[in-house]
């Protein structure tokens, strides 16, 4: 639901925050918008708000600087004229959306210089399902083309959101920003504005969430779990056209079953090149580790150098005597000698596995092998022989490494690949893997959906569940309608299965965050079998296609350029050899160590993003990510542009075939749906389809005759 504020020039919007509180399946919102006049005369704004589909507008209030004001509220259709007049004029896609809903409309006047003025708006709406979920969204009016326009968006945006803390209600997840928890607290009422209809009935302990950067659509859906059942719910998005894109989501049961009892094995490089600080935090991280295991545990602790030694022979009981045992044997460890990568890898899997129990392995290295059997190949070829049903966890420290090596160790065993920078901390990195890794609930866990065809699924093959997880599946699927999604996994208690009935379309463009996190997960993932196999045009073209596609920077991607002060220690570790282009995926046999640890790293942030916040970091784009005016690439939606001549135009654009210039803005957007972001670039765009393109453009045709709707059916 954006705010959209006109003010006069030196008006401008400073911040913007949101709550929203549930309460018995009832979301109420309160938005404070407040507006600063910068300049040196007296300003006003025309603060205009859509209102949200099924809002219930009888309790709709608005509050200028603590006095409840009445606000004019105006049907759809008269909303629809504005809405249409500031779209045309500013094209905000956002805005754009709402078009067809109310509109709450206020003037605030006067505004005296310096001084700042607050709006407050509030409403309630009954929350939507989306399986087993309850879905909250939050839309955030952004124009791309601010030069020259009167109207600033920009400032601080907040977004907080309370729900009881009941076991009903799982871990509130966003697929569209990054958020942390804020903590519990014991009363969910508020009296703001002493307006006590928005006071909270609920009287608890709440849990609240934070998305700290709420630019843009925020979604997050909240899981309502059974006793003994797992909460299931899926966002899809479908272009008609192809296989539709899935974000498939399982929160555990609200009483969850009894934790699988683990064997954790840390193994530690303590070869010469491991000296100074990096030692200091291997010992941190051992002693992380440690703290982490409970009294059903058992441990065992590897270090290794030209030789492999041993805290114990065999496991060890997770008992206060042997924890303190093996902290005074990390503390005695010292970094001397050469790399012997596969005599420790046979040492850790040694041991034999004992059913019940589930065996972990965290490896931890800096160098390549240099002692032992050298050969990468063979020695990942090794592993998978022993491994068995062990999971393996990597940690790469450095760019002196095998990084393939490390990645694949972790793929096949069914872990993670962490590189850690050398001005990164390691115990960190450590740290956070090991506390994930705490308490597994449900192991072995595999998805199954009867009525559709699940399709180039991330991650692909079985999982485990840890308690204060949730298991996130992306995926592309084939066909449509009424499906079941059903979970099928292994307990402290015997095998457990989860179902609920879900529905395919057969063609929607609501989410279209699924497709990008999809397609980010992909590329990270094609871009450790291209380390591993060298390579083939097949993955070289599918990963070109994902990066042309969906804007995301690749090694075939030189066009996106890094804005200047972002991916400074790339192009440090690189010597500048990177220059100003963001590598991300694949790169041969031959590029230097510092660009294929890069690609490793940013490839395994890429494989575990679960929301757009966080698919962004991994490629280094941040809040680039919608590049504003004035700079050569930008990206809109799921294209990615280049100014060439005054013309944003999509990277898919080959100067041959159909284009089609036009100026009908609206009819545009009811025909093609997905041209609602890229066309809020300019004035003048050109977007690539399937064998033809679009150029917006003011000189172009001002109506769509018959067959130029055919034509964008067709061939669009």
């Amino acid at each position: 639901m954006p705010a959209c504020g006109i003010p006069s020039p030196v008006v401008v919007r400073q911040s913007s925050d949101v709550r929203v509180d549930l309460v018995d399946r009832v979301l109420r919102y309160e938005i404070t918008e407040t507006f600063v006049n910068r300049g040196s005369r007296v300003g006003e704004a025309d603060f205009m708000f859509p209102l949200p589909k099924g809002a219930a507008f009888q309790d709709l209030k608005l509050s200028i600087n603590g006095e409840m004001v009445s606000g004019e509220t105006m049907s759809a259709d008269r909303a629809r004229q504005i809405y249409e007049e500031i779209v045309r004029r500013q094209r905000d896609p956002a805005l754009l959306e709402w078009m067809g809903y109310g509109l709450l409309r206020a003037r605030i006047f006067p505004i005296a210089p310096g001084e700042q003025k607050k709006v407050v708006v509030r409403f309630q709406t009954v929350a939507p399902r989306e399986g087993d979920a309850l879905r909250v969204d939050y839309f955030r009016g952004t124009r791309s083309n601010q030069v020259g326009m009167n109207q600033d968006l920009g400032g601080r945006t907040s977004f907080v959101l309370t729900y009881p803390n009941d076991p009903m209600y799982g871990t509130a997840y966003s697929p569209t920003h990054s958020i942390s928890e804020r903590g519990y607290a014991t009363d969910m009422g508020r009296d703001s504005y002493d307006d006590r209809s928005f006071a909270s009935s609920y009287r608890g302990s709440v849990r609240r969430v934070e998305v700290r950067d709420a630019r843009g659509e925020v979604t997050l859906l909240i899981p309502i779990r059974r006793s003994t059942s797992a909460a299931i719910s899926l966002l899809a998005n479908a272009p008609g056209n192809d296989d539709g894109f899935a974000l498939i989501t399982l929160s555990p049961p609200a009483v969850r079953p009894r934790a699988v009892p683990r064997d954790l094995t840390f193994v530690i490089d303590v070869s010469g090149s491991m000296s100074g600080q990096k030692i200091e935090q291997a010992r941190a991280a051992g002693k992380q580790i440690l703290g982490t295991l409970s009294p059903m545990d058992r441990f065992r602790l590897i270090d290794f150098s030209s030789d492999v030694r041993t805290f114990r022979d065999d496991f060890s009981t997770a008992n206060r005597e042997n924890i303190r045992a093996a902290e005074r044997y990390l503390d005695q460890l010292d970094a001397q000698g050469s790399t012997n990568i596969s005599g420790a890898l046979d040492e850790a899997l040694s041991s034999p596995v004992q059913s019940g129990r589930l065996p972990i392995i965290l490896f931890l290295t800096d160098g390549q092998p240099t002692v032992g059997e050298r050969d990468a190949s063979v020695i990942a070829g090794n592993v998978a022989k022993q491994r068995g049903s062990r999971r393996l966890f990597t940690f790469g420290v450095g760019a002196d490494l095998n990084v393939s090596l490390i990645e694949q160790l972790a793929l096949e065993g069914r872990g993670t690949a962490s590189f850690v920078r050398p001005e990164e901390s390691v115990e960190r990195a450590v740290g956070i893997v090991a506390s994930r890794l705490t308490s597994p609930l449900v192991t072995d866990v595999r998805v199954h959906a009867d009525g559709v065809r699940l399709l180039k699924m991330h991650p692909s093959g079985p999982v485990d569940i840890f308690a204060g997880e949730d298991l996130v599946i992306l995926a592309r699927y084939d066909g449509s309608g009424n499906a079941v999604l059903r979970f099928d996994g292994q307990t402290t208690s015997g095998p457990v299965s989860w179902a609920t009935r879900v529905y395919f379309p057969e063609r929607s463009r609501e989410n279209p965050f699924v497709a990008r996190l999809w397609a980010t997960q992909r590329v990270g993932y094609l871009s450790a079998e291209k380390r591993k196999h060298g390579g083939s045009q097949e993955i070289n073209d599918e990963i070109r296609d994902l990066g042309e596609r969906f804007g995301i920077p690749t090694e075939f991607s030189s066009y996106l350029v890094v804005e200047p002060g972002m991916n400074q220690n790339r192009r440090d570790m690189a010597g500048g050899s990177l220059g100003q282009v963001v590598v991300t995926g694949a790169s041969s046999a031959r590029a230097p160590a510092a660009v294929q640890f890069e690609a490793a790293k940013s490839a395994a942030a890429q494989r575990s993003a679960t929301n757009l916040s966080a698919a962004d970091a991994a490629v280094g784009m941040g809040d680039s990510a919608s590049v504003g005016r004035g700079r050569n690439v930008t990206r809109a939606g799921n294209v990615t542009f280049v100014l060439r001549d005054s013309v944003w135009t999509d990277v898919r654009y080959k100067k041959s075939g159909t284009v089609l210039q036009v100026n009908a803005y609206f009819k545009l957007i009811e025909l093609v749906p997905e041209l609602r972001e890229p066309f809020s670039v300019g004035e003048r765009a050109i977007v690539a389809g399937r064998s033809m393109a679009i150029e917006l453009t003011p000189s172009g045709k001002e109506s769509l005759t018959d067959r130029d709707v055919a034509l964008i059916r067709d061939r669009w």
